[in-house]
């Protein structure tokens, strides 16, 4: 068993999709449970193609191709894991937005992509998103992780209105708010309220997680 899902994370890392759809449907013939093949080896590859991608090791391109693969391979997982009756061990609401008056929503998506990867129920909201909107997901969604993202210094207040909005709404006690987006610091998080910064996709994930403890 270790030997493929060995195989499985270098395929993933490799962007190798046939390579990693066969070790997938490979482990799945041996009797592997679902929820390992999940998390030991999908998720715990697309942790490793984050680490990388934070150190300069792999670039922007790779991570994309690498959550096709991760998708593509939850596809033929996630049946089995449903009709299984086994739990995975990371879920949570993860309500993602990029706030309005912005466009912008690239990194956005990468950020519900790497956290789809490691367990999350993500619920995007999309682009130029007013206060209200993302306040009533957090409210629909509560408990859950709010991810705000702003890629003009001129949008970046909305982040602030929005973190604003859910204390004021009494959802702030189960409600984590994480903040990113190019002039968004970690400075701005601790200035606005927001429970963490995150400069890149993969680092959102690795905070979302680490604010489920």
């Amino acid at each position: 068993m270790d030997e493929n899902l060995a195989n499985l994370r270098r395929a993933i890392l490799t962007q190798d999709e046939d390579g990693a759809l066969r070790a997938t449907r490979r482990l799945l013939d041996a009797g592997v449970a679902p929820r390992v093949i999940l998390e030991s080896g999908l998720t715990d590859a697309m942790l490793e193609i984050g680490r990388r991608w934070r150190c300069g090791e792999a670039f922007l391109p790779e991570v994309i191709v690498a959550a096709k693969i991760f998708s593509r391979c939850n596809e033929i997982v996630e049946p089995v894991l449903m009709t299984s009756g086994e739990t995975v061990h990371r879920s949570h609401p993860l309500v993602l937005a990029t706030v309005k008056g912005d466009l912008h929503d690239l990194g956005k998506n990468l950020v519900g992509a790497m956290a789809k990867t490691v367990g999350f129920n993500v619920r995007d909201l999309g682009k130029d998103v007013p206060v209200d909107e993302i306040v009533a997901a957090a409210r629909e969604s509560s408990p859950c992780i709010v991810g705000l993202s702003a890629l003009l210094t001129t949008t970046m207040p909305q982040q602030k209105a929005a973190v604003d909005a859910i204390e004021q709404a009494g959802l702030r006690p189960d409600v984590k708010i994480i903040v990113g987006g190019a002039p968004v610091t970690q400075e701005w998080a601790d200035q606005i309220g927001a429970d963490g910064y995150a400069p890149d996709a993969a680092s959102a994930a690795e905070l979302a997680l680490s604010l489920l403890n």
